[in-house]
């Protein structure tokens, strides 16, 4: 999936439209998350899915269906994953392909801890346009409590940790292991075969305190990945802002 701009099908509303913006803004906060989700022991996610468009030249007109994928990886570019729906038009994907798409075709992201609900933002697009029995009868079905749709979380535990949106508690609190680990074993701060080492993976992620121990370390912060981006590349395109000044520095 080569194509740099997303799909919107014609029947799109100005509002789901919205929502797929809004979806990629805050896809960042959702891959923060699932990177701590992947070092934990103990998962703490019920579900972790993000939503993609796919298209295809059908006749004379192009056929798009927004489909989720699950086993999401994202290297600050691209996010990958494997596709868990059946298509009902597309004949050029099918159920259980792994894919490969850009920021830019995402139309969605969800995880779950909890049975709480975070972003879904096409799903409360269309919660907003359901009665109260309808979205009842929607929300059983899913399992999963949405909360209202003019209230759209974002951070984990974001009513208990409002500084969420800064910076992850995990990576406060891992500080003193992470240094540790990292003295214990150095070579974790070689690039690995993309170019990619543990400050660019940190950075992605929007960890600070992960990021300063790492140049506190003496990595090199100018070092490049194999396409070309830098540390601050990730930061500045994904508009980790508490990241940008320290490693303009």
């Amino acid at each position: 999936m080569a194509d740099n701009n997303i799909y919107f099908a014609k029947a799109d509303s100005p509002k789901m439209i919205e929502a797929f913006e809004r979806a990629q803004k805050t896809f960042k906060y959702f891959w923060r998350e699932l990177s701590w989700e992947y070092r934990r022991i103990v998962p703490a996610l019920d579900v972790a899915c993000v939503k993609v468009a796919f298209s295809q030249e059908l006749e004379d007109e192009t056929a798009v269906e927004h489909m989720w994928i699950n086993d999401v990886e994202f290297d600050g570019e691209t996010i990958k994953g494997i596709l868990i729906n059946t298509p009902n038009e597309l004949t050029n994907i099918d159920n259980g392909a792994h894919v490969e798409i850009p920021l830019s075709q995402l139309s969605d992201w969800l995880f779950s801890s909890g049975g709480r609900a975070y972003g879904g933002f096409t799903i409360q697009a269309l919660r907003s346009e359901m009665n109260d029995h309808e979205r009842a009868e929607h929300d059983e079905a899913w399992g999963l409590d949405f909360d209202d749709y003019n209230n759209i979380r974002v951070v984990h535990n974001q009513d208990e940790h409002p500084e969420g949106l800064i910076e992850h508690p995990m990576s406060i609190n891992m500080k003193d292991s992470l240094i540790d680990f990292l003295k214990q074993n150095p070579k974790e701060l070689l690039s690995d075969d993309f170019g990619y080492n543990f400050l660019h993976r940190e950075t992605i992620a929007g960890n600070v305190t992960s990021v300063e121990v790492l140049l506190d370390l003496g990595i090199d912060k100018n070092e490049k990945t194999k396409n070309g981006k830098t540390a601050l590349d990730f930061a500045r395109a994904l508009d980790w802002e508490h990241i940008i000044p320290v490693l303009e520095k």
